[in-house]
């Protein structure tokens, strides 16, 4: 089955989308996308891969096409978020993968991993942060206010990172050609981003970010005892997660591979075939 299917499962009361491809009895690569876009940003990718892997693509609640529940009946967190991609997994049997991980992606994967650390077989690390180092300046100017002290002035600063012109800047700035990002990228995100409570459901997850950071420390340790295979994918251009965070994974899991992309954020459009065939040759049995 190398053609891509568009599947839902529920998953704690909540229909849960995810994409999938590949044959079931192939290594499982899980898709784990980043903000504010879903396993959309992985439509390029997967048939790519779908002769090698069994791939699943999953969105987050409040993301793609899975339920997004107005922030009060519903508690924005990467832990709650994590919950339901375990869910997930759970629910279709996989006990052994390689988690693909993108800016969001990496919390969930990291929690994910240190919940379960025997079924996780190996990483593929692609512009998410698991160090402080890598924090770039526009980020880290926004988002320590935020977490510092939650109030109206830090909230409106945070929700630039929910405008449209934000949104095409994390796909366009450090392009090698800008021309060559589809336009699509950022209207489907976006689109998704305006409907009604989104922005509510959002800020509660950017200030949540604050605990990724509260548990680096616990997740370097699960590297250090778990020395999980792992490639690194890297945009090197990204003005938000910097080449010093993809280098500071170097220090817990010095085994991995570095490869470094000329793109910025969002490296996929540009450079899927590459991407692929890194993890091809890294992962496939």
């Amino acid at each position: 089955m190398t053609h891509t299917t568009y599947r839902t499962a529920t998953i704690q009361g909540r229909s849960i989308f995810y994409r999938e491809a590949g044959d079931p009895g192939l290594p499982t690569l899980v898709l784990l996308h980043g903000f504010p876009t879903s396993s959309f940003m992985f439509r390029g990718l997967i048939p790519l891969l779908a002769e090698r892997f069994h791939v699943i693509a999953p969105d987050y609640v409040g993301f793609g096409q899975s339920d997004a529940p107005a922030a009060d009946a519903f508690d924005y967190t990467f832990e709650n978020l994590t919950a339901h991609v375990a869910g997930l997994l759970d629910h279709l049997g996989l006990t052994s993968y390689i988690l693909y991980m993108q800016d969001f992606g990496g919390p969930v994967g990291f929690r994910l991993f240190a919940q379960r650390p025997e079924a996780v077989r190996g990483f593929v690390i692609q512009n998410t942060n698991a160090y402080l180092a890598g924090v770039g300046e526009p980020a880290a100017q926004i988002f320590l206010p935020l977490w510092e002290d939650r109030n109206p002035a830090t909230e409106a600063a945070a929700r630039g990172f929910l405008a449209a012109e934000t949104t095409k800047f994390q796909y366009v700035v450090g392009a090698k050609d800008a021309a060559a990002i589809s336009p699509d990228n950022w209207t489907h995100d976006q689109a998704l981003l305006d409907r009604p409570g989104t922005d509510a459901a959002m800020l509660d997850l950017l200030e949540d970010y604050k605990t990724n950071v509260a548990a680096y420390d616990s997740w370097h340790a699960a590297f250090r005892a778990h020395r999980p295979e792992t490639l690194i994918v890297w945009g090197k251009n990204d003005p938000f997660f910097t080449p010093a965070g993809a280098e500071a994974y170097l220090a817990d899991l010095p085994q991995a591979k570095l490869v470094w992309l000329d793109a910025g954020h969002f490296v996929l459009d540009e450079n899927a075939a590459q991407v692929a065939a890194e993890i091809t040759a890294q992962f496939a049995a």
